[in-house]
């Protein structure tokens, strides 16, 4: 008799958002030595078998969803080869979907060249955000090292409810009360556009990046001591500032970047949690470009000052998520959540730091890596942002074509000399 699992509500809010993008979260690692194959092999198994929603089929019979848990080899997971070209391989896997009714949510490739390694994991955001992706890395870091050199049995992985009511189970009755009856949307509502191209059917994925080096990390991070701003408010203002000249918007143009949220801020302890999405949105909205980039920071903290001094921060409109999935047939709900729902043209997600000491591997720690979000579908476009060793990895995933990657890079470029400006003072 075959297994299902629920479908819980962000599984469902995901797969709605396959008219956006194609869901998948991207990582790549890379390490001075040669990875343990079997190793790796069998902490993957077990942590496939604790987490079943990774070898699972999602099922849309347009009534109620579900997953229903498949077999599977391993070594359809886990692709191991010695590429001549590494960077093509390391991008042709990366780009590459995974449908939701496919019998694997993730996949896994080991590249082996001149005794060094590059791991690169895809998996389906249905499945974990990226919060829960960063658990799951150092988890199975953790899990390696003890199986390596131990021979402890590789299952230390959390188990538990995926739901996203977990949110509500540390406040007060009085508060839970509250934060289930925040039904006001916060959708975004912003025509801005990135500049690129129309869609087009000759459309590839590609992921850009961008590396802000140890040194100038350090003075943004000093800068936006002075101002009272965080790395992240640093970004998003140079986001603004560098949009602006990038789109040509007119300077008194009120424009909205809607950046992500990490919801565990509202739990306690998530020990008790499996692998799962917890991960909100608040538009952060400024008046005008400002007269000056530290004008437009100003906007900038200020907009996001607002969110962080509300206690129910990113829990508005959930409720009327489940309602809206709990009152009519699945297909019926998601074209009623279509009407009241934006999905951002613009939007950042700063996934945080990559912490080196907890990827360490059979005692190497990673030299480099990054992780990125979805690839987006035009016009809709993520800034992602992760920091390795004090180098923040700007990234951007675009189904789009060559002179979409060329807008891209000049985006970049003008981040780079917005956050100059910030840090010359």
């Amino acid at each position: 008799m075959e297994r299902k699992l629920n479908a819980e509500l962000w599984d469902k809010m995901h797969y709605l958002f396959r008219d956006f993008n194609d869901r998948m979260v991207h990582v790549e690692l890379h390490y001075d030595f040669e990875i343990d194959v079997e190793a790796l092999k069998t902490v993957l198994i077990c942590f496939f078998e604790k987490a079943p929603v990774l070898h699972s089929s999602f099922k849309d019979n347009h009534v109620s969803p579900y997953w229903i848990v498949k077999p599977y080899r391993i070594d359809d997971v886990l692709t191991v080869s010695h590429p001549d070209d590494l960077d093509e391989a390391i991008n042709t896997f990366l780009t590459q979907y995974i449908p939701p009714d496919s019998d694997l949510q993730m996949k896994v490739a080991l590249f082996l060249k001149d005794g060094k390694s590059t791991l690169c994991i895809v998996e389906n955001h249905m499945c974990m955000d990226g919060g829960d992706f960063k658990y799951f890395l150092k988890a199975f870091c953790k899990n390696y090292n003890d199986y390596v050199e131990k021979g402890i049995s590789p299952i230390d992985l959390r188990e538990g409810t995926r739901s996203y009511e977990a949110v509500y189970q540390d406040f007060s009755p009085t508060e839970q009360r509250m934060a289930r009856n925040l039904y006001k949307n916060v959708c975004a509502k912003d025509d801005h556009k990135f500049p690129l191209t129309p869609d087009s059917i000759r459309d590839r994925s590609f992921i850009a990046r961008r590396k802000i080096d140890e040194d100038k990390f350090a003075k943004i991070k000093a800068a936006g001591k002075k101002h009272g701003a965080t790395i992240n408010d640093m970004l998003v203002a140079a986001y603004f500032y560098s949009l602006y000249e990038l789109a040509g918007y007119p300077e008194s143009d009120s424009v909205t970047i809607s950046c992500a949220i990490d919801l565990r801020r509202h739990i306690k302890d998530v020990s008790d949690e499996g692998l799962t999405n917890h991960t909100a949105f608040m538009q952060c909205n400024i008046p005008e470009r400002g007269q000056d980039i530290f004008q437009t920071l100003q906007y900038v903290v200020h907009s996001v000052n607002k969110f962080k001094h509300d206690k129910f921060m990113g829990l508005y409109g959930l409720p009327l998520l489940k309602l809206g999935y709990n009152i009519l047939p699945h297909a019926a709900s998601e074209e009623i959540i279509k009407i009241g729902y934006s999905n951002p043209l613009l939007a950042m997600s700063n996934i945080g730091i990559l912490e080196v000491d907890k990827l360490s591997l059979d005692g190497h720690e990673p030299v480099d890596g990054f992780m990125t979000g979805a690839v987006k579908y035009k016009p809709y476009v993520l800034l992602s942002a992760t920091t390795m060793r004090n180098v923040i990895t700007l990234s951007m995933c675009v189904r789009g074509n060559e002179e979409d990657e060329k807008t891209v890079e000049r985006f970049f470029d003008l981040m780079e000399k917005s956050l100059d400006l910030l840090i010359a003072e």
